[in-house]
């Protein structure tokens, strides 16, 4: 069986189902995970708010190339393949012709898509239906917490027409627990992977080798393990889910 994993940066599917992404390759199956947002920004100066990203991620101006460095290293630590689409990150797209950006504030990422975005997410659609086997499992995340990107991501992959599997948005998921009464009311239903204490190890460093990013969610290095550790405990290995009508 091949599973290919939609992440909207480079970080996502390593950060919600690496320990799972580990356990089907140790299996035999094949895994790739497929990086949505991962193109170089445009031509021109980055936003203020954008700077002040790479100042505390500690990249340079080239840091989608500096993470895709990372991404490919977390991929191995996984046994997975990886694709890159040319979409750059929300925060470095600009606003049509007057200079500004779409996103350009903390607020913004978790705001609405902006109207003047709306087509990429048809286009998207069409790249990634070019690009995927008939019998392959597409896993694409839930969207809790609401990040824009996330949001493209999903409903691009929902205009593929095919039986999706979904994974909650980690670590969006520890303050997300209505959506799932929700969901379970109107009928999706879930199924627990298990993820071994290997493939916690795995998981653990996978999100590690993507080391720019540690200060987003932990103080350290050491601080990420723990809190990885405690969440795999608490789900006993990866959940993902399925809507009402599939089957």
């Amino acid at each position: 069986m091949t599973w290919i994993y939609l992440s909207p940066h480079f970080d996502d599917v390593a950060l919600s189902c690496g320990g799972l992404v580990w356990e089907q390759v140790l299996r035999g199956e094949a895994a790739s995970i497929w990086t949505i947002c991962a193109g170089d920004p445009p031509p021109g100066a980055l936003s203020p708010f954008a700077q002040s990203l790479h100042r505390r991620w500690e990249t340079s101006p080239q840091a989608a190339q500096e993470r895709r460095l990372e991404d490919q290293a977390s991929c191995q630590a996984l046994g997975a393949d990886w694709r890159y689409f040319k979409l750059p990150d929300c925060i470095y797209r600009p606003g049509g012709e007057s200079g500004l950006f779409y996103y350009a504030s903390e607020e913004a990422l978790f705001g609405d898509i902006h109207p003047g975005e709306l087509v990429m997410i048809a286009n998207l659609a069409d790249a990634l239906r070019q690009g995927l086997p008939g019998d392959t499992q597409v896993v694409c995340p839930l969207t809790l917490g609401g990040h824009v990107d996330h949001r493209l991501t999903r409903r691009a992959a929902e205009q593929l027409g095919r039986n999706l599997w979904y994974y909650a948005d980690y670590p969006y998921v520890l303050d997300s627990e209505q959506p799932f009464e929700e969901m379970l009311q109107a009928g999706w239903t879930s199924r627990v992977f298990p993820v071994s204490e290997a493939g916690l190890a795995a998981w653990q460093a996978s999100i590690a080798a993507h080391q720019s990013q540690i200060s987003t969610f932990w103080l350290s290095v050491d601080v990420m393990e723990a809190a990885m550790r405690a969440y795999w405990q608490e789900q006993g290995g990866v959940r993902l889910w399925r809507a009402a009508a599939s089957t």
